[in-house]
């Protein structure tokens, strides 16, 4: 697949500006995508399962803008839906609220351990190739939230998948729980080319810990800390898009003052880029180390370490993200809340961490 975007960044389009809780701001909206597009943008992303968003779109992007001038991805869930024929005729609803005749990028939303069979289940592989053979839509691929072994499964089972959708951010790239680096690596192994979810984890990047901003105030060159977070990931290379999900005009005019005319990060920057990954890393209420002594000789095959990290790392993190990276850490794996006390861990740690009270106190992950 040619990778055809010229300007790195994409309009994500899940935290679009309300006017209250039930009515997203239409008007900024469109403002927001004239400057996009104004600024060489073209990649916009939505999904069935974003509320509003595909019916704001057709608004603020299909009705003002030439069908050629712009892509638009939007996504297919199984989430909440009980039979086939429901998560098949999502399609249509999508096509209906958003008006765009087609979609360039269509996506089975979300994969993950708990939701991946339902996919095959449902026949949704064979829909997508279907509505890609009958021009509904030009490109298929898949959003994924799970661990490697599952993604080199699926790519290895589907290869005629043009494209994915991974997390990826500095805080993540070693993370366990989201395995950034490792995702991204086995999809330029397979030739697929990578759409960018999550460059500041949610915003949490946009306004990190103290001792990352420290980090990046210390530098003194004015730039956000989001520009940051997202330069990281747009100097990859096998990338579509990087998504950005702005919630404002303020963010908008922000990131394209760093992507619009995009230069990667310098091996200065990248070292700096380190000790803000550093500072996360040492950000811990448990100082593990991480040197898996005590996995070795766990009878119940428990990842201690990686239920550790994502212990320490769940701060600012909304609940849903913290389960879904305790879910990939343990998959196929023993979870908290099968320790059987036995002490083999405790008795080769070198840190003397009370290894049983902290796997306890990691139970409320599950």
């Amino acid at each position: 697949m040619e990778i055809e975007n010229k300007l790195k960044l994409g309009f994500g389009l899940m935290r679009l500006p309300r006017l209250d809780d039930q009515t997203i701001d239409v008007e900024q909206v469109a403002k927001m995508v004239d400057l996009f597009i104004e600024a060489g943008g073209t990649y916009f992303d939505t999904a069935y399962a974003y509320p509003g968003s595909e019916e704001a779109i057709k608004e603020a992007l299909v009705k003002r803008y030439p069908r050629d001038t712009y892509t638009l991805a939007t996504k297919c869930t199984v989430m909440g839906v009980s039979s086939e024929e429901q998560a098949k005729k999502e399609f249509d609803i999508s096509l209906e609220r958003s008006g765009a005749g087609y979609f360039d990028y269509y996506l089975l939303h979300a994969i993950q351990r708990s939701t991946y069979k339902l996919y095959d289940e449902y026949h949704l592989w064979d829909f997508v190739k279907q509505l890609k053979e009958e021009g509904k839509i030009r490109h298929y691929g898949f959003s994924f939230h799970a661990d490697p072994e599952l993604l080199e499964e699926l790519l290895t089972l589907h290869p005629d998948v043009d494209f994915v959708q991974l997390q990826i951010n500095y805080a993540d790239w070693e993370n366990p729980g989201v395995a950034s680096r490792r995702n991204w690596e086995i999809c330029k192994a397979h030739g697929k080319p990578v759409t960018v979810m999550e460059p500041v984890k949610g915003g949490i990047l946009a306004d990190p810990i103290d001792p990352v901003k420290e980090i990046f105030d210390s530098e003194g060159t004015g730039m956000s800390y989001a520009s940051w977070a997202i330069r990281f990931v747009a100097s990859k290379d096998n990338l579509l898009a990087v998504l950005s999900g702005m919630s404002n005009i303020a963010q908008m005019e922000d990131n394209l003052s760093f992507m619009k005319d995009f230069k990667p990060l310098t091996e200065h920057e990248e070292e700096v880029i380190k000790k803000a990954q550093a500072a996360f890393d040492a950000d811990k209420s448990i100082p593990c180390t991480g040197c898996r002594y005590c996995t070795k000789g766990c009878p119940m095959g428990i990842p201690i370490p990686d239920i550790f990290t994502v212990e320490n790392r769940k701060k600012g993190s909304p609940e849903f993200r913290t389960k879904r990276e305790y879910a990939i850490v343990t998959a196929g794996k023993g979870k908290a809340s099968e320790c059987l006390q036995c002490g083999q861990c405790e008795s080769v740690c070198p840190q003397h961490l009370p290894i049983i009270t902290l796997l306890e106190q990691c139970r409320n992950l599950e």
